[in-house]
């Protein structure tokens, strides 16, 4: 939203300057983004005349001026310099523009300096518009009457002092894209007092011939008022030049009187109005939903296709304007025009804002009534608007023609003083909280607020609150410490389930991996793969087609994310995601997960040959260190019941029981890694944050490191088994033998293949571990060694069949 200082003023009576105007504005709420000020330009450049203009002794086309100059203004005292003109008009006793030593030229860029020229100093510059950038004219300097005042500031002298201040309008903030209701914002503050606005009706001098009907089904959801009066006999013309002025100041183009004026009410009162050549209606003005089947050639020159249901406005032999959008060519004003039809409706929001996306149009119009315009104001501009034509243009009016009637917006709020210091934190008196109210247009009685019409988004006491503090300024809010509940240390404010997250992402990233932070949507295939994809998790409203399920899993964002690195050159990736997956709709159907993969190798190439895939082990190992930090059991099961996206022979479930999963690990399946596009072995594991037990009792403090000082005791055992044995069942059944003193069991070979079947059997394979004993109160003999390894053996056999390996 564009407006000029002077155009303000228009509505505010202030004697603020620009800088306070633009600190308060965005104070407000208006956020000011950018002020063009001429003065900061143009404000060197001051009336000069020329003493003397003689040929340059050197130089046919240059000119030896003696310039006398005001540096101080006309009040203070003259100086006489020298100045090298090549201008063919510059001439004894002619006034100008002149720029002293130092001034930068904005339409050269130079800043000027004392120079020779031909061998004649030169101080300065007598100007040309183009060097001014007030037109491309550079024919000669500019040539000011000779009563133009000495000394003045040429800005000041030519009316071009006037500041173009830009704001941004939020959504919510209609009333500020007129430049009164910034005014009024202004003149709440305290930045001066808001003029006010006399509406005169104007009479009318016979009935207008053209009439106005609005199709029954409109009237609520589309147009509630249209209104509009002829007149007849009117000149259309270029526009005045302060009104040219105006338009041009905020970058719209003048056009013609008519045209012009409507859009000087745009602009100004936030009143779009549009006028028809009323030659060109035939009958009178119907407001109807679209066919279909339509066409119009619109005022941008380009042909519209409206859709079944868009509003129209059209006279007996077609459509003229797309309604509260733009109007058409076919009745638009030229300067043959001498009956006009000026018209000022009330269209509702959605409607407009559904018809303006659909056929893609923007224009100044559109951009108001779908953010929602005044509609108590509808024919109250309608009549400042008819004057302004009879004073610019002349003409005679008619009655005013009108179908609907200005919808009901009246509501109010209560208004509770105290209830300001309690959201806001500010101490405002009351007196000055009713002020501020009434300031801004909101009629008090009593303890009910009636909001003005022209605030559709004051909708609670809430707002009423807002509105207060916004005036009273929020930059005077001091930060002030909480209440402490009680006192002394405070207590940990964290639950057990947000410190297992913390755990498990701390620890995952000391792994090396990465951390990502997808999207909780996926799309419906990916969310297919991984068991969800069904209605009860599809969005109503989905952002894009590939985002319109809740994800099930962590896993598919982070092969995505994969897929695209391996896209860009990564091959060997290292991710991981903490977070909420869902495996319904329902408020407690999600769960936790801490998700990671890796992609490739497990090293960069070097010459010792460490490099090597990704297998199963290493996203095992990963997952065991995310289950260890957050304080799940030391001991679990692993079996094979697994998900349909993980290698069935490569992968497993870690769980405390049948119906307990801690995490599932492996190989992801072949068909996956395709359906995301991903080369080379992918392995992953997935851990569910929320499913370990949580302590019985609360620790606060740890318990005592204990450590022996005798030498532990390593055995060596070898085990033939069945293959489909599993190492962990040994490791189990070993461990077993005796508790207190067995302090970890671990594999260190394993022989299998065709040679094991030709030294074993058929179907058999060999297993070795390593038992570390660890005494705690005496060093072990050989007999008691010998004890422990006879139930090692024992226990072995017994949960596994195997027998010792001769």
């Amino acid at each position: 939203m564009k407006f000029t200082l002077s155009w303000l003023a228009d509505h505010l009576e202030t004697d603020a300057t620009l800088d306070q105007i633009t600190d308060a504005l965005t104070d407000l709420g208006l956020e000011v983004e950018d002020v063009s000020d001429p003065a900061a330009t143009l404000g060197a450049f001051r009336i000069a005349r020329v003493i003397e203009a003689v040929q340059h002794p050197d130089a046919d086309r240059l000119r030896l001026c003696r310039v006398e100059t005001w540096p101080d203004g006309p009040d203070g005292l003259s100086q006489e310099v020298q100045v090298v003109c090549g201008a063919p008009n510059a001439r004894t006793g002619m006034r100008g523009v002149f720029a002293p030593v130092g001034t930068h030229v904005p339409g050269t860029g130079v800043d000027l300096k004392p120079g020779v020229i031909r061998g004649q100093a030169s101080n300065g510059m007598l100007c040309s518009e183009r060097e001014l950038m007030l037109s491309d004219a550079h024919d000669g300097i500019i040539d000011l009457p000779d009563d133009a005042p000495l000394g003045q500031r040429y800005i000041d002298y030519a009316g071009l002092n006037d500041p173009v201040i830009d704001i941004a309008i939020t959504p919510n903030r209609p009333d500020a894209l007129g430049v009164r209701g910034i005014a009024r914002d202004l003149a709440a503050r305290g930045l001066g007092r808001l003029k006010p606005l006399v509406v005169t009706p104007v009479a009318g001098q016979f009935p207008s011939p053209v009439s106005v009907t609005i199709a029954p089904e409109l009237k609520e959801q589309g147009c509630p008022l249209f209104a509009g009066r002829v007149i007849r006999g009117v000149r259309n013309g270029p526009s005045p030049a302060w009104l040219q002025k105006r338009l041009r100041a905020i970058g719209l183009r003048p056009i013609s009187a008519l045209v012009d004026i409507t859009n000087f009410f745009t602009f100004d009162l936030n009143r779009p109005l549009h006028v028809f050549d009323a030659d060109k209606v035939q009958g009178g003005l119907r407001i109807h939903p679209a066919k279909g089947d339509e066409e119009i050639l619109a005022l941008d020159e380009k042909t519209y296709k409206p859709a079944a249901g868009h509003m129209l406005i059209s006279d007996d032999q077609g459509i003229e304007s797309i309604a509260g959008i733009m109007g058409g060519e076919h009745s638009g004003c030229t300067d043959d025009t001498v009956n006009v039809f000026l018209e000022s409706a009330y269209w509702t929001p959605i409607t407009i804002a559904a018809t303006g996306r659909a056929l893609k149009i923007n224009s100044d119009a559109r951009y108001r009534f779908e953010r929602g315009v005044d509609p108590a104001f509808t024919l109250d501009g309608l009549e400042l608007a008819t004057k302004m034509v009879l004073d610019l243009c002349g003409g005679t009016p008619s009655d005013i023609a009108l179908d609907g009637a200005v919808p009901d917006t009246d509501r109010a709020y209560r208004f509770d003083a105290a209830r300001v210091g309690s959201l806001v934190g500010m101490d405002i008196p009351e007196d000055v909280q009713r002020a501020t109210l009434t300031a801004l247009g909101f009629r008090l009685d009593g303890d009910q607020a009636f909001v003005p019409s022209w605030r559709p988004d004051i909708q609670g006491e809430a707002d009423l609150v807002e509105e207060i503090a916004r005036i009273a300024s929020l930059t005077k809010l001091q930060g002030k410490p909480l209440p402490r509940m009680q006192s002394g240390v405070p207590r940990p404010i964290l639950t057990p389930l947000q410190t297992r997250e913390r755990a498990a992402r701390r620890m995952l990233a000391g792994l090396g991996y990465n951390e990502c932070v997808t999207y909780s949507f996926i799309d419906g295939a990916a969310a297919a793969l991984f068991g969800g994809g069904g209605d009860d998790v599809r969005l109503e409203n989905p952002i894009s087609s590939e985002m319109t399920h809740m994800r099930p899993d962590l896993l598919p964002g982070l092969l995505q994310a994969a897929s695209r690195n391996q896209a860009r050159g990564a091959q060997d990736l290292a991710l991981f995601e903490v977070g909420p997956a869902f495996s319904g709709g329902e408020p407690g159907e999600q769960h936790i997960q801490a998700a990671g993969i890796l992609v490739g190798a497990t090293a960069p190439r070097d010459p010792f040959g460490t490099r090597r895939a990704v297998d199963l082990y290493d996203a095992k190992a990963d997952a065991e260190a995310v289950l260890s930090a957050i304080g799940a059991p030391v001991k679990f099961q692993i079996h094979r019941k697994l998900p349909d996206w993980f290698h069935p022979g490569r992968a497993g479930v870690i769980s405390l029981g049948p119906k307990l999963p801690l995490a599932v690990f492996g190989e992801l399946h072949p068909r996956v890694l395709k359906a995301f596009d991903i080369k080379g072995p992918v392995v992953g594991f997935s851990v569910f944050v929320e499913n370990p037990p949580l302590p019985k009792a609360r620790k606060t403090s740890r318990q005592a490191l204990n450590i022996s000082a005798l030498q532990p005791v390593d055995r060596d055992f070898a085990f033939v088994v069945a293959a489909d044995v599993e190492a962990l069942n040994v490791v189990n059944a070993a461990l077993g033998a005796d508790k207190a003193l067995i302090a970890g069991v671990q594999v260190f070979d394993e022989f299998t293949g065709p040679k094991a079947d030709a030294q074993l059997g058929a179907g058999l394979k060999s297993l070795a571990i390593t038992v570390r004993m660890q005494p705690s109160d005496k060093t072990l003999t050989e007999d008691e060694i010998e004890q422990v390894s006879r139930r090692i053996v024992e226990k072995v056999q017994k949960a596994t069949g195997g027998t010792l390996r001769a």
